[in-house]
């Protein structure tokens, strides 16, 4: 219950917060929300990890916790070309709702670093069965187009995937291990 109350008050104050590109710090770590990227860098000595994720899609928010307190918060996220509803199908372009969990991640992607998330479950591929369809898979949480040099792209341009702008995902690649939890709302 506190962490549900703690997500409804954070989408709240994320809401009327500013810019896409705001990273919010939880007060527990004393520090400020800025807009300055050299500001995005964990404080010396400190050494945060996240133990949970939360992302509303309607809200484009997405949340890391660690020990129950929201500890970042990334707005302006972009999904799918279809990202209203969860992915069924492979070539939906619909982004999964659902609870999962980082698997493993990929300096090497097409993008500025993925992490990837454990879509599809087996409920999801047995909802594809039924239909004699693929459920796809290989959803990431990622940066920009490698080689891209803007700003991050507007609008909803992935396959299905979570994109954040590099700094963002930069500082998400630090947080999150391997087999941290990730909960994706309507």
């Amino acid at each position: 219950m506190r962490r549900l109350i703690s997500a409804v008050l954070l989408v709240i104050l994320a809401a009327c917060s500013g810019p896409a590109e705001e990273v919010v710090r939880a007060p527990s770590e004393g520090i400020t929300t800025t807009r300055s990227p050299a500001s995005r860098e964990l404080p010396p000595g400190r050494a945060l990890v996240a133990d949970y994720l939360l992302v509303d899609k309607s809200e484009r928010l997405l949340v890391a916790y660690s020990r129950g307190e929201p500890i970042r918060a990334y707005r302006g996220l972009a999904f799918g070309d279809a990202p209203m509803g969860h992915k069924r199908f492979e070539g939906d372009e619909r982004t999964p709702e659902g609870i999962y969990s980082i698997d493993w991640r990929n300096p090497n992607s097409r993008y500025h670093l993925s992490l990837r998330i454990s879509y599809p479950n087996a409920d999801d591929r047995a909802f594809a069965a039924r239909y004699g369809r693929s459920a796809g898979g290989d959803i990431f949480i990622h940066g920009q187009p490698n080689g891209y040099p803007g700003p991050p792209l507007p609008g909803d341009w992935t396959d299905g995937c979570i994109a954040l702008s590099n700094a963002e995902i930069e500082e998400l690649w630090r947080l999150v291990p391997d087999g941290t939890p990730i909960e994706i709302r309507p």
